[in-house]
C-alpha cells in the first residue's frame, strides 16, 4: 500500500473504504485503485487533507 497514512487517517475515523468513498463522490473500487497505484488527483487529496485535517504531505508520506 503507497500510502500508509490515508489507510491510517481512514481507520482512526472509523470509516470504512465505501464511506471514504461517499465522502470523496468516487466509487469504492477508486479508492482501492489509489491505493494500490497511487495517482490520485489533487482536488481528492485536498478533500481527504480537509476530512482527515492534516496536511497533503503527511497523507503522502511512505513512512507513517
Amino acid at each position: 500500500m503507497p500510502y500508509p497514512n490515508i489507510n491510517a487517517e481512514r481507520s482512526r475515523m472509523g470509516l470504512t473504504i465505501e464511506e471514504l468513498a461517499e465522502k470523496l463522490g468516487v466509487t469504492r473500487k477508486t479508492v482501492y485503485n489509489w491505493m494500490a497505484r497511487g495517482n490520485i488527483p489533487q482536488s481528492k487529496l485536498e478533500a481527504m487533507s480537509s476530512l482527515f485535517n492534516c496536511s497533503i504531505d503527511y497523507l503522502l508520506k511512505k513512512n507513517p
